[in-house]
């Protein structure tokens, strides 16, 4: 299958396309611009695989949790374009995604939210297959739930924020962190394909954000003092 995947819930916008077994990928530190940038480098992507996008089968992108703009931006470039060119979407959640992206078979995803809070859910392989053990959810740090068993790696921007405070919430039960790591789009499309493959891809218009957190604004003197959502 042809297949294109993207993700802009993070500072980064990571984009990746499926030609049949052959893989491309872009990922930059878009700051605040993904919404200039995506369309043109998945064009650029595009044409380093030798793709129009007449010949993609399917889009697939990061849904959230994340930036509340820049899963807002992933999931209406999902939908222009699965609309337009008829298309099937497959949502990918980011803490999946990111969990993915370690290789390790039990992980707990945090993402950092802002405003002191972590999105967070922990999932584990089992039978080469994700399974849910913590549903996604935004917490503090210190008040993130806990889990059984030891053996788990940390994942994402929330570990680099608030290592502390989540090391003490799962002391014994870490093999080791990876705070660095962010979702991609080589993830979400390893995830979105076999989605693809079993004909459950949802048609463009039912494509939506995952939205966890409650507000999605701030108040000025938040603003004013930099905090962002």
């Amino acid at each position: 299958m042809n297949l294109l995947a993207f993700d802009t819930s993070t500072e980064y916008l990571s984009l990746a396309i499926m030609k049949g077994d052959a893989y491309s990928t872009f990922d930059i530190h878009a700051g605040q611009t993904h919404s200039q940038i995506i369309l043109p480098q998945i064009q650029a992507l595009l044409d380093q695989a030798g793709l129009q996008l007449d010949d993609l089968q399917g889009i697939a992108f990061g849904a959230g949790p994340g930036s509340f703009t820049g899963v807002r931006i992933a999931t209406g470039v999902a939908q222009g374009l699965g609309l337009g060119l008829q298309l099937p979407v497959v949502a990918i959640s980011t803490l999946l995604a990111l969990a993915q992206v370690t290789g390790a078979e039990k992980v707990i995803a945090c993402l950092d939210a802002r405003m002191g809070e972590v999105y967070h859910a922990a999932y584990e392989k089992i039978a080469g297959q994700w399974q849910t053990k913590l549903e996604a959810g935004v917490y503090k740090p210190e008040a993130v739930p806990t889990i059984q068993t030891a053996g788990w790696i940390g994942a994402g921007s929330g570990w680099q924020s608030y290592e502390t405070a989540l090391s003490l919430v799962y002391a014994g039960q870490l093999q080791a962190t990876q705070p660095t790591l962010l979702p991609s789009a080589s993830a979400i499309l390893a995830l979105a394909q076999p989605i693809f493959a079993s004909g459950k891809a949802k048609p463009a218009h039912e494509a939506m954000p995952i939205y966890i957190r409650n507000r999605v604004a701030l108040k000025t003197l938040e603003r004013e003092q930099g905090l962002r959502l």
